[in-house]
């Protein structure tokens, strides 16, 4: 049995989302500001089970105009609800345990359903009330002088339930029948849930709570040992309250009696023999490592504040291993890392979770859900790695109780390297959009795509995201780059052409021209806005041609003047074709060099078909006009070196860039169309060194050349499309708050 999908409705941001949980551990990723902290505080609020936790921000935006206009009575108006949806996988072993969530005894399957609701407790009385508190405040405003237009609160519904919300509204339990919704488990239109009510039976809320508990881990984990505010948190108190509820305590311990009256050193034998397997459990997350201090325990020797009162015991970091029984020197453990004080305090927060779980005699609930908010914090990549691997493991539960009981991870993170190591199907991801009623999200199930997408492109995505860009799932838009010429330059570029993307969350990713088109499957599916940045990549050859043959070959594997279909040659030979797949198989969608030279930018623009689809734009070369001596000339380059060098023949031709290695010996007595193609034969030559060439431009002075045009064009589009120019910043004003 565990928790299969939760669905929630209007919360914050968060106006219907649908989040499917794994048996084990659930990733939840996103850009900032995406919903992943409001999932996990929509959970905790409804389990806690009081109204009175609840807020009038908790509504999300999108519902607020509702509220007034049920506050007005206006026709076709409903009082919107706050709502969770919570789906057992039920097994036959397991079903005395959910007999009150079945709907009826024609229930077939292995889902079964809860809907807690956060909803007026008297629509009709809410209304009175308002009306009152309304007239009540006009009544007492109109005594005195008022400022013209001043109306006193509440003026609207909303500002009524700002201070009156726990007082009119209550939480309802309902029993879910799965066969009621559809594949993506939407009610069918018109179903009402069949209501739990105390007459019946035991309460929604027991139910809830006699199935799943819900622990949390949170975020900004303050592991000072100074004495710190009601946040700070040092490493042996955490120990000390671990301590204090789980493990054997020194009044049943005679040994450590005795050792309070008798030496210090049985004290410490105690807390050393306690604290054992806690310490033997962090040994399989890497700590001590080869370097790394061993952690002690040791006795402050306070018969009074012993290790339950925080202050009589204190965690100790050996400096060395026992020579011939001799304990080495010692340090308190502030005089650790932060990362390894993390690391531990996490072990040791979890192990109390789940220890004060396994330890309710009756009634333990079977699910067991923690939510551990950005464990990365102060952690190492590898740190990282190491404890998402491990932490399943720690939280093993004995052979007896594994078939009734089950422990899930939902892990909210930022870090690349923790989805490294667990791949796609974890992932949740969270995805902002702007749709009709403003800012929302959705949540995404990568195993979903896992599953459906086939081989050998799930494979490649998924171990080339592993091995490079795993920030792709954090990123406000991507850029996908021809190599890594593009890759170095692009910062750079950005600058100079489009300095609002500075300040944008971007995930640079180096495809070529022959992969980028396998990358049109995730990249749709997450919905994110993306730029494609390659090159147009002129052969000769019949269009079916290069087709055929430049399918599955990867871009860095051929010779540029060797490529797919045909060798390389000028864009303006006549019947060149293109050998760059992205081209060909996602934007523009088109194979003959002259049908690309006449693309609009509309045909290289894949456009939402709805609010949350992916935004995508192909970029390439286009023809510019070349000046060289007093000649000009129209003319397109081949690759980013060639479109380079023709936008800035004057400086590429001048001695002082000679370490671009685009300088032609003699050039200054050749027509614009000779140096074209001499430096066309050049960069396609095996001597020339790209990424040598990236380096060289770096060290240039970057106002003395120009970023080619068909790059500054998608970079200024993507600029506009994520970091449009804001309005002017209104003047400063101050105001009392009285």
């Amino acid at each position: 049995m565990h928790v299969d999908s939760l669905r929630i409705k209007n919360f914050r941001r968060l106006r219907d989302v649908r989040i499917d949980l794994a048996r084990d551990i659930s990733i939840f990723v996103g850009a900032n500001n995406s919903g992943k902290t409001s999932a996990s505080q929509a959970i905790q609020l409804f389990m806690a089970a009081s109204r009175d936790r609840f807020a009038i921000h908790d509504f999300s935006a999108h519902c607020w105009g509702d509220i007034n206009a049920f506050g007005e009575q206006g026709e076709g108006t409903a009082l919107p609800t706050i709502s969770l949806d919570i789906w057992f996988h039920v097994e036959a072993g397991d079903l005395h345990r959910v007999v009150d969530l079945l709907p009826s005894l024609a229930w077939e399957g292995t889902l079964v359903g809860l809907r807690v609701e956060f909803a007026a407790a008297d629509e009709t009385a809410l209304l009175a009330n308002f009306r009152e508190a309304r007239e009540q405040a006009r009544a007492m405003a109109g005594r005195g002088v008022q400022a013209p237009g001043y109306q006193p609160a509440p003026r609207t519904l909303r500002d009524y339930l700002d201070n009156n919300l726990g007082r009119e509204f209550e939480l309802r339990y309902y029993v879910l029948d799965h066969a009621r919704f559809d594949e993506d488990l939407r009610a069918q239109v018109g179903y009402e849930p069949l209501r739990l009510t105390p007459d019946k039976g035991r309460t929604g809320k027991d139910i809830l709570h006699s199935l799943l508990r819900v622990d949390f881990l949170h975020a900004q984990r303050h592991l000072s040992d100074s004495a710190g505010g009601s946040r700070a948190e040092d490493l042996s108190r955490c120990l000390s309250r671990f301590y204090e509820r789980n493990l054997e305590k020194r009044g049943n311990d005679h040994n450590a009696i005795r050792a309070l009256s008798e030496s210090e050193a049985m004290l410490n034998e105690h807390l050393r023999r306690v604290f054992e397997p806690t310490l033997t459990r962090l040994a399989d997350l890497g700590y001590p490592g080869l370097s790394n201090p061993r952690l002690l325990i040791k006795s402050a020797l306070n018969p009074a504040t012993i290790m339950s009162s925080h202050d009589g015991a204190r965690v100790h970091y050996a400096l060395g291993e026992l020579q011939e029984g001799v304990e080495s020197p010692t340090l308190p453990d502030r005089y650790n890392g932060l990362g390894f004080k993390n690391l531990i305090y996490m072990v040791v927060e979890i192990l109390d979770l789940h220890t004060q779980w396994m330890d309710i005699e009756e009634d333990r609930p079977p699910l067991h859900l923690v939510f551990i908010e950005e464990p990365e914090a102060h952690l190492h990549a590898q740190l990282q790695q190491v404890f998402i691997r491990k932490v399943m493991e720690i939280l093993a539960i004995d052979d007896d109780n594994r078939a009734h009981y089950t422990t899930q991870l939902a892990v909210t993170t930022h870090s690349p390297h923790i989805l490294y190591e667990r791949g796609f199907r974890p992932i949740r991801y969270f995805r902002r959009f702007s749709g009709p009623g403003g800012q929302s999200s959705e949540v995404l199930n990568l195993s979903a795509f896992y599953q459906r997408t086939g081989n050998p492109t799930r494979d490649f995505l998924e171990r080339y995201l592993k091995l490079t860009h795993c920030d792709l799932f954090f990123a406000d838009a991507a850029v996908l780059v021809e190599g890594n010429v593009e890759r170095l330059l692009l910062p750079q570029m950005i600058q100079k052409t489009a300095p609002r993307l500075q300040s944008a969350y971007l995930s640079i990713l180096e495809i070529g021209g022959a992969f980028g088109h396998r990358f049109r499957s995730l990249i749709e599916f997450l919905g994110i806005t993306a730029l494609i940045i390659t090159d147009i990549d002129s052969v000769h050859g019949p269009v079916a041609d290069v087709q055929a043959a430049a399918v599955g070959v990867q871009h860095d594997d051929v010779e540029d003047d060797a490529d797919a279909g045909g060798s390389a040659c000028m864009v303006h030979v006549a019947g060149a074709v293109t050998s760059n797949q992205t081209l060909i198989q996602w934007l523009p969608a088109m194979s003959s060099i002259a049908d690309l030279l006449q693309a609009t930018p509309a045909q290289c623009v894949q456009l939402r078909g709805d609010f949350g689809d992916a935004l995508v734009r192909v970029t390439y070369q286009t023809t510019v006009n070349a000046r060289w001596r007093d000649q000009t000339t129209p003319i397109t380059g081949r690759t980013l070196e060639e479109a380079f060098a023709l936008q800035n023949l004057p400086q590429c031709q001048h001695a002082d860039c000679a370490d671009l290695k685009l300088r032609i010996r003699g050039g200054e007595n050749q027509t614009l169309e000779q140096l074209a193609e001499r430096l066309h034969n050049r960069i396609k030559s095996s001597s020339f060194n790209k990424t040598d060439f990236a380096l060289a431009l770096l060290a240039q002075e970057p106002s003395t050349w120009q970023v080619p045009a068909y790059i500054a064009d998608g970079l200024r589009w993507l600029e506009q499309e994520i970091s449009p120019p804001g309005p002017e910043p209104a003047p400063l004003k101050v105001e009392a708050a009285i």
